[in-house]
């Protein structure tokens, strides 16, 4: 901090040392300014906003519908991605909907929303419990902070697939080496044909 300087001080001040005069806060009084590279400065503060971008994601809400009679299949998919959309920190809505007589037995619809529930605690948690609201049982879920949160299964998998991968390149790229070192049976027998070919 080099206190309080008239404009060309600082100007000069800051073309000594092969840097920038920028303002930081022009309503303060004096202003406030830096001494700092303007390129450097620019990309910190681009990047500075890229990093609180990266978190606003909560705000984003994706919606996961059930019904009462879901195949358990069909749970696991909707399951995988309710939990892909908490580990990109977004919002789920659940909505479980009931039609014609389904509404008699609205207790099998919460069992399915406890169960679903108690799948998802590693990555997120519901704001308030399970409601009915006219036909339908709503729920919104909300991720757990980065560091509590459970990683994402998906995740391991494509780290697996990409490990199988590798391996295979590996053994591919080794049987290929050994085949180019060795010659073919056939393949001597072929340039022999040729010579007794040339030789006639």
């Amino acid at each position: 901090m080099l206190g309080i300087l008239s404009l060309p001080d600082a100007l000069t001040q800051a073309r000594n040392n092969g840097v920038d005069l920028v303002e930081i806060a022009a309503t303060a009084v004096p202003p406030v300014c830096r001494l700092v590279d303007f390129g450097k400065f620019r990309y910190e503060q681009a990047k500075k906003d890229k990093e609180s971008k990266k978190h606003q994601h909560a705000n984003k809400v994706k919606e996961v519908q059930l019904s009462p009679k879901i195949d358990p299949h069909d749970l696991g998919v909707k399951l995988s991605h309710a939990i892909d959309f908490l580990c990109e920190d977004m919002k789920v809505k659940v909505v479980l909907k009931f039609r014609g007589r389904e509404m008699a037995h609205t207790e099998i619809g919460f069992q399915l929303i406890e169960k679903l529930l108690k799948e998802v605690t590693p990555y997120g948690h519901p704001d308030a419990p399970p409601k009915l609201l006219g036909r339908a049982i709503n729920v919104m879920l909300s991720p757990l902070p980065r560091n509590k949160r459970a990683k994402n299964p998906r995740e391991k998998e494509r780290e697996r697939e990409r490990q199988l991968e590798e391996a295979e390149e590996r053994e591919s790229g080794k049987h290929s080496a050994n085949g180019a070192s060795h010659p073919m049976p056939g393949d001597e027998q072929s340039s022999e044909n040729l010579g007794d070919s040339a030789a006639a």
